[in-house]
């Protein structure tokens, strides 16, 4: 959208389909962005997971290790911090002190899933099944009789960390919830959706064979015997190790392309792996040292508001901001990290929801974002009267459109459907605490919190190039009165 033309000549203020916006050369580019991102969704299940592709990438691409630094930051000088092996903060440094202010965007890498409780395994009827609690906002019913894969580490009394993955190789079983047939489902139909199928009711169908019997084998159990055989024949761990362990129940299988005309992605855990990669990738490409020192955040817990120790609400964030002065300033002090942060911007990474043709009456008329119109600005989050929001100053929705506008990124706003309807948050107002402008920016979905969510290449694309405007942009105009 660029200043004083009318709304049809517009990028994406009318909310089309925006694929005539990009020429044949960047279509190459989206596709190509398109592929990478699919294989790191598919590859990055789980915040750690997501946490370790992401430090490889790094790494790969000059970053260094934080806790491995001493003495001076010059310009173009690019590093990494980990939070207990899921939150990572990416630095490159950049041109101004870091006392003039950041650019920042932060996103969230955990997405709604089951995990396994810290006693999970049982017996019941000769079946052994795994006891889980569900993580974040999910519809239940969504997920039973769906291919599960197990994510995860086990990590035994001697301090030695085991990875898990069953369900995603080629010859690897698939685990599944199961549900009641409908020839049995009468009462179960008279239930609401939300009553159908009970958090209680989401256990995992292990397995049906019983551990061979022995002369003195008295345990009635031999079925669960039997699973615990086969953990520790393929991982060397016992049932205790289960009590130090973090398993999640994910769909199994890859993300695709979707649509006969391949134009959207179909994958678990867009929400909001597909923000995070955008943003990763955007300071990863950076092809020159940016004015302002550029953060990208990758944050842990966001789907349960944020909180522990990886989550945005912790001072993981704070703290390494002041490490960071503490070795670039030759007289830190709390106030220059302040400053520092009130002087900074930032885009808060996260999905955002769409008009959905089957569920209209839930849009907000004229307000909501549209499949493939571009990446979506969000003013605002909260519910009903924006509550838990952090509203966007109209100076610095301003300062975003012209950096948008000026690097031919396609963009649209958009709200969380009708007020009074619903709502939700992002990590927004953790960082604005600090006094910072932050935006809520982030790629639309259909399906938003199913266990397979789906969004639009031409909106995928957009991010990426949007966050990397953002994190190249030379200077602001004033969003604060003096």
């Amino acid at each position: 959208m660029a200043e004083n033309k009318t709304s049809s000549e517009n990028l994406g203020w009318k909310r089309e389909a925006a694929w005539d916006k990009i020429p044949p050369q960047e279509r190459a580019q989206l596709e190509r962005y398109c592929r990478d991102y699919l294989e790191f969704l598919t590859l990055a299940k789980t915040e750690r997971e997501s946490h370790d592709l992401a430090v490889d990438l790094a790494r790969k691409a000059g970053y260094r290790d934080f806790a491995k630094i001493s003495g001076e930051l010059p310009p173009g000088t690019r590093l990494y911090r980990s939070c207990r092996g899921k939150t990572a903060m990416l630095v490159h440094i950049g041109r101004r002190p870091l006392c003039e202010g950041l650019h920042i965007i932060g996103g969230h890498t955990d997405a709604p899933r089951l995990d396994a409780k810290p006693v999970p395994l049982y017996e019941d009827s000769s079946i052994a099944l795994l006891d889980t609690h569900y993580y974040g906002g999910i519809k239940k019913y969504q997920w039973v009789t769906m291919p599960l894969a197990l994510h995860g580490v086990v990590v035994k009394e001697n301090g030695k960390t085991i990875p898990i993955t069953i369900g995603e190789a080629a010859d690897d079983p698939v685990l599944v919830i199961t549900d009641i047939l409908p020839h049995l489902g009468k009462e179960q139909a008279k239930k609401t959706m939300a009553e159908g199928i009970t958090g209680e009711g989401l256990n995992v169908l292990l397995g049906s064979i019983p551990a061979e019997k022995t002369e003195n084998d008295k345990e009635s159990n031999r079925v669960k015997l039997n699973i615990l055989r086969l953990l520790k024949e393929r991982y060397d761990i016992c049932e205790e190790d289960l009590a130090s362990a973090e398993l999640e129940l994910v769909p199994a299988g890859a993300a695709r392309e979707l649509g006969l005309d391949r134009s959207m992605l179909l994958g678990y855990g867009h929400d909001d792996r597909i923000c995070s990669y955008a943003a990763l990738r955007a300071l990863l490409d950076l092809d020159q040292t940016p004015e302002y020192t550029s953060i990208v955040l990758l944050c842990d817990k966001e789907e349960i508001g944020s909180v522990g120790a990886t989550g945005m609400d912790s001072t993981f964030f704070e703290n390494s901001v002041a490490e960071l002065l503490n070795l670039q300033e030759p007289t830190y002090s709390d106030l220059l990290l302040r400053r520092c942060l009130e002087k900074s911007r930032m885009l808060s990474a996260d999905v955002n929801a769409l008009h959905d043709p089957n569920y209209p009456s839930v849009s907000s008329p004229n307000n909501m974002a549209a499949l493939n119109a571009g990446v979506v600005l969000c003013k605002y989050t909260g519910s009903r009267g924006k509550s838990g929001s952090s509203e966007a100053s109209a100076e610095f929705t301003a300062e975003i459109r012209r950096i948008f506008n000026g690097a031919g990124v396609v963009w649209q706003t958009g709200e969380l459907g009708k007020v009074d309807e619903g709502g939700g948050g992002t990590i927004a107002l953790f960082l604005a605490r600090y006094g910072m402008d932050v935006i809520d920016c982030g790629v639309g979905l259909l399906s938003m919190h199913a266990p397979w969510e789906v969004a639009g290449k031409l909106d995928t694309y957009m991010a990426y190039k949007g966050y990397g405007a953002f994190l190249k942009s030379r200077g602001a105009t004033q969003t604060r009165k003096p």
